[in-house]
């Protein structure tokens, strides 16, 4: 199964610490990190959080997804590996203009 989870629809003044109090009830907390905007620094929402077996995992699931933080309500499931991302094109050649020609 694997014990790495995702953690989505988090409250934006969950922090890491409250992100590994959460979970701590149910097992081993390996790490707790809730992902944050790099030029704003607010949460995105969402984290990870790793704990120490599969079963710990497993019932970590079952205890905290779809319970009630600030409002929101949490989704928690196994994460999955980061799919590579298309490279991003950049600079001049598009967008503005259509390619018009000189007046």
């Amino acid at each position: 199964m694997g014990n790495k989870l995702y953690v989505g629809n988090l409250p934006y003044s969950f922090r890491d610490g409250d992100l590994e109090q959460t979970f701590s009830e149910f097992g081993a907390v390996q790490s707790a990190k809730v992902m944050m905007e790099r030029d704003t620094g607010r949460s995105k929402g969402f984290g990870f959080v790793e704990m120490g077996s599969d079963a710990e995992a497993q019932a970590a699931i079952q205890g905290v997804h779809g319970k009630n933080f600030g409002g929101r309500d949490l989704v928690v499931n196994v994460a999955r590996p980061m799919e590579p991302r298309p490279p991003r094109s950049g600079g001049f050649g598009g967008g503005y203009g259509g390619g018009r020609g000189a007046y």
